[in-house]
């Protein structure tokens, strides 16, 4: 398996994982092509919906002979084969653990029907008792922490719900698109990464398009295999993975807050849902979240509860924080 040890390989998943001889995937994560008609640099993504479900099933099934015993497979799809694909994991033998809506902004606007603003994202299991599932790395701070004060309340926070809105499409003004079509946002394969995989586990993406799924894999320790049939598409991921190399080390006269540590305080916060004033104010709800922050930088950097509330406040003033779902932006 060397070969596929932290490459993105060209090539049709099917035919490539066709020979492996054993399991070797921890995680899979899965965003075939929607048969919607887009055209992508070497396949267009229009068939018959027969052939659609039947090429579905022979993808999902070979996916599933090289998931380890105890891994998981996550499955991106949109609304017209969302069905499908559950009918079609039951028939696998695969065990459905979450049925996931990523409600996004920016969603695809129509003239005929209501606007489309998400996506499916089913969560299955090879095995119903084993698998890994690191509820710590992905917990949130809950209303009974941060509104009712609670003193039964999980003092590590909830588990996030089952629709995901903290996470918007990436638009072609989003400093973190490419110029490739389909991609999604780092901070919510970052989650599912998180929460279904450990160090150094292997992760596998069999529609790799740029690579975004490798690169998360890559920024947490993680291995990776990406596969894609377009070597353009091939060549941007192993820039994109390239450009990831660098992490801080402690130590090294890097600035207080680096570029991977911001991005992190981002993601949290906005997964949280909890405004940075409110974060000021409440020692209990502030020490938790950044608690959750070091956790997540893995000991390169370390934070104080009053160095998180400062640069969050710097991020707002210089408009790089963003408003919560439902917020206004204060004025600077």
């Amino acid at each position: 398996m060397q070969e596929f040890l932290n490459k993105i390989i060209c090539g049709d998943c099917i035919e490539v994982l066709g020979d492996v001889g054993e399991p070797f995937a921890d995680l899979i994560f899965a965003d075939p092509p929607f048969n919607i008609g887009y055209k992508y640099d070497k396949y267009y993504d229009k068939v018959k919906k027969k052939n659609y479900v039947a090429w579905t099933k022979e993808w999902m099934s070979i996916c599933k002979k090289v998931l380890k015993p105890h891994g998981s497979f996550y499955i991106a799809i949109g609304d017209d084969y969302a069905a499908n694909v559950k009918v079609i994991a039951d028939e696998l033998g695969l065990v459905m653990r979450n049925w996931i809506i990523w409600h996004y902004t920016f969603g695809q606007q129509m003239k005929r029907k209501f606007a489309r603003s998400h996506t499916h994202i089913l969560y299955f299991v090879r095995d119903k008792s084993q698998f890994v599932f690191n509820d710590d790395r992905v917990r949130i701070i809950s209303d009974r922490q941060n509104l009712y004060r609670d003193k039964r309340a999980n003092p590590d926070g909830k588990m996030p719900d089952d629709v995901w809105n903290e996470y918007p499409r990436l638009c072609g003004t989003f400093k973190e698109r490419t110029d490739f079509p389909c991609q999604m946002p780092e901070s919510l394969l970052a989650r599912i990464i998180r929460v279904s995989s450990n160090e150094g586990d292997w992760v596998l993406d069999p529609f790799s398009g740029s690579g975004t799924t490798a690169v998360v894999a890559h920024k947490l320790n993680r291995t990776y295999t990406g596969i894609e049939i377009s070597e353009k598409y091939v060549e941007e991921s192993g820039r994109r993975i390239r450009q990831s190399e660098g992490l801080p080390v402690e130590g090294e006269g890097l600035p207080k807050w680096p570029e991977h540590a911001d991005r992190e305080l981002k993601w949290l916060y906005h997964e949280n849902k909890v405004a940075d004033g409110q974060l000021r104010t409440n020692k209990m709800l502030l020490s938790l979240f950044t608690t959750k922050l070091n956790d997540r930088l893995n000991k390169t950097q370390q934070y104080t509860p009053d160095e998180v509330t400062d640069r969050l406040e710097q991020l707002r003033k210089a408009g790089k924080l963003g408003a919560l779902r439902g917020e206004r932006i204060r004025s600077p």
